[in-house]
């Protein structure tokens, strides 16, 4: 699949009022909508992010050790979704919307470079033996997934199965680390990596619906 096809191709379609590549009043008027709840343009939206992040992260873990460089198509995924979950906490402070995708994009790098590293030969992405990263904590955009104006994404989280979802409550609105999200469900901190990865793998693939 390429890359421009994994959250349907903005170059193809363009989201909704944006030209091939997005202008910036576009974009603009696009984001104010998605940030208001409109699902079509929430979904117009992340077509218009996903190819940002693809070239980002790309460019990024190119530079790291290991097989990083591989998993691009999975940390661009992770950008989407935590852009899907900082939305209705977004405001435009007369930046590009780009620069926030970014700023998003080079949290989730960091955190991957970290681990690649301290751990020089890994795939650099959750896996049940990976250790213990440096630094566990989760994003301010991921924070946002349950913040009290972000209704519309609870309800995306009702959708999923229940273990997944006590599971992102526990990391990310109640903000355990993965040692301690681990021994309330029993399970192991890589463990417990590679769950919340599934689940908000599972949580980007509901938004697109």
């Amino acid at each position: 699949m390429r890359d421009d096809e994994a959250l349907g191709s903005p170059a193809a379609t363009g989201p909704t009022g944006t030209a091939k590549g997005g202008s910036a009043g576009g974009v603009s008027a696009l984001v104010r909508r998605a940030v208001e709840g409109d699902e079509q343009a929430t979904h117009d939206l992340l077509a218009f992010v996903h190819p940002l992040a693809i070239r980002y992260c790309r460019t990024r873990l190119s530079r790291l050790p290991g097989d990083a460089r591989h998993f691009v198509e999975d940390l661009a995924q992770e950008v989407c979704v935590a852009v899907l979950m900082a939305l209705p906490r977004y405001r435009d402070t007369g930046r590009p919307f780009e620069a926030f995708v970014f700023a998003i994009a080079a949290h989730k790098v960091a955190d991957l470079q970290r681990a690649a590293m301290r751990h020089p030969g890994s795939t650099a992405v959750p896996s049940d033996e990976m250790p213990e990263r440096p630094d566990d904590s989760l994003g301010p955009e991921e924070r946002a997934l349950l913040s009290s104006d972000a209704a519309w994404a609870k309800k995306l989280l009702a959708n999923l199965p229940e273990n997944q979802r006590e599971l992102l409550v526990l990391r990310v609105a109640v903000g355990l680390t993965a040692e301690e999200t681990g021994q309330m469900l029993g399970m192991s901190p890589g463990a417990v990596r590679v769950a919340q990865h599934r689940a908000l793998s599972r949580l980007r693939a509901l938004a697109e619906q």
